[in-house]
């Protein structure tokens, strides 16, 4: 039976383990795109609205399961260097989710875990759907099959109408124009308001003049 405490669990793995695990699969590409070089790098954390901004690092409002990797170029064009940057993803979470569950099945960290053991389930699951080549419902290839082409035909398949990997460039263009989108309806939002407010004072004064009467 679904109780109280298996409530707080679930809110546990929602709000904090998933995102976590999302954050550490971005980063995956963001360390090892370093390794090989990469032009105007950036780690988003969140969606919506920017609370701050500094030297790779975006974090915005909505930080609930939406972190994502962007650059503008590679530097090192080898196909060493993309198989290695796809590769990141699983790697991190795949090392992650063995070290936790050596440390486990040794005696270490029994007082957490419920929360390791879920930690790890979500660690495999990215890596799972990371590392068995395939295309999603986007029509995009996943890591995995960016990785398989690569290494078998030599070639890419981390575009299709879009980047697999958005630009860096055209992420803060379409955020500068959606921030200003927002502005320009709260401003709309904000005069209607006030045409509302100006209408019922107007017929507060009207009503009040007819009262003198």
């Amino acid at each position: 039976m679904f109780g109280f405490s298996d409530l707080i669990s679930l809110i546990i793995s929602a709000f904090i383990i998933l995102p976590v695990v999302t954050f550490l699969r971005e980063a995956g590409y963001f360390v090892i795109s370093g390794l090989f070089g990469v032009k105007n790098p950036r780690l988003t954390i969140g969606s919506g609205p920017r609370i701050y901004k500094k030297w790779m690092f975006d974090i915005r409002k909505h930080y609930h399961l939406y972190s994502w990797f962007s650059f503008d170029e590679l530097k090192n064009k080898s196909k060493l260097a993309y198989i290695a940057i796809y590769a990141g993803p699983i790697l991190i979470n795949l090392s992650l989710a063995l070290a936790l569950n050596a440390l486990l099945a040794n005696g270490y960290l029994q007082d957490y875990k419920t929360f390791f053991d879920r930690f790890i389930f979500y660690a495999f699951y990215f890596v799972l759907f990371d590392i068995v080549p395939m295309f999603t419902v986007n029509g995009k290839p996943n890591n995995g099959m960016i990785i398989y082409e690569m290494i078998r035909y030599g070639k890419r398949t981390d575009y299709n109408n879009e980047p697999f990997i958005p630009s860096t460039t055209e992420v803060e263009e379409q955020y500068q124009a959606d921030m200003e989108e927002i502005k320009e309806l709260e401003r709309e939002k904000r005069l209607k308001e006030q045409e509302f407010i100006d209408e019922i004072e107007e017929l507060e004064r009207v009503k009040d003049e007819e009262l003198k009467k």
